[in-house]
């Protein structure tokens, strides 16, 4: 019989395949990076517990392209400061990315928010453009001339923190306990260049983060970098803390929440 390919593979295939994830060479990316102040009521706002606050109400923004070969991709991470335990990293609100696969593996195995959308890369001479997009709408754009280079900065670890659940199958909320996730990237630059130049906030229903004003511009950046990451699972958190927030992982999240009819077998 021909081999049925949604049948189990063997062992020696399970094992060929982390290997070979796990060998994976250096990809480099060439992205905008833009980074500022912002009204510190409204980026505490949106941390849900235990996450907390740090000492400034920053806001990141990271639009980046990365020629693989037969499978360019765009991605982005619009993110918080944020602070759990002692560490402060990064906690993201959207990640669009250009296809699906590069959704599965961060969505499904460490919690980030990943969503199919637009990412614009584009440089022409010394003008920058980088902007982000879903749903027709350019809800981030950033803009500006390139000023200068910049020194290359010693290779550092980056945290962002994730949740990690499953909504509940009778939409009550989720089937286990949510948990909270740090990834440690550790990103290495090769060129980096100093942009002057503004960011726009565009008002959108799916992506609101026209809440979270540019107060100070801190910083743009244009810059070549490749990371890898590692995840774990730190701690379990209260699921009905979490609720209230599930909304920034969907579009519309009602469609977690229609559970079945009543009476239904």
């Amino acid at each position: 019989m021909a081999r049925v390919r949604y049948g189990a593979r063997t062992g020696a295939e399970i094992a060929a395949a982390r290997t070979a994830s796990s060998r994976l060479p250096d990809i480099w990316s060439t992205g905008v990076v833009a980074l500022w102040e912002s009204d510190p009521d409204a980026v505490a706002a949106v941390l849900p517990p235990p996450l907390k606050p740090t000492g400034r109400p920053l806001v990141r923004v990271n639009i980046s392209k990365v020629d693989l070969a037969g499978y360019p991709l765009g991605a982005g991470s619009f993110a918080v400061a944020a602070a759990h335990d002692g560490v402060e990293g990064w906690y993201p609100l959207v990640m669009p990315m250009t296809h699906e696969r590069a959704l599965v593996g961060g969505r499904e195995v460490f919690g980030e928010p990943k969503k199919l959308g637009e990412v614009t890369v584009e440089r022409e001479g010394l003008v920058v453009r980088a902007a982000l997009a879903r749903h027709g709408i350019e809800f981030v754009e950033v803009r500006g001339a390139v000023s200068g280079p910049l020194p290359v900065p010693e290779p550092l670890p980056k945290t962002d923190f994730y949740f990690k659940f499953l909504p509940a199958v009778d939409g009550s909320g989720f089937d286990a306990d949510p948990v909270l996730v740090h990834c440690v990237r550790n990103e290495k630059v090769r060129r980096l260049e100093r942009i002057t130049g503004d960011v726009v906030l565009r008002e959108s229903m799916y992506d609101p983060v026209a809440d979270l004003p540019v107060r100070t511009l801190v910083e743009i950046t244009l810059g070549e970098k490749t990371t890898d990451q590692r995840g774990r699972v730190v701690e379990r958190v209260d699921a009905q803390a979490l609720l209230p927030y599930i909304h920034q992982r969907y579009d519309d999240p009602r469609q977690i929440l229609d559970g079945p009819p009543e009476g239904s077998a």
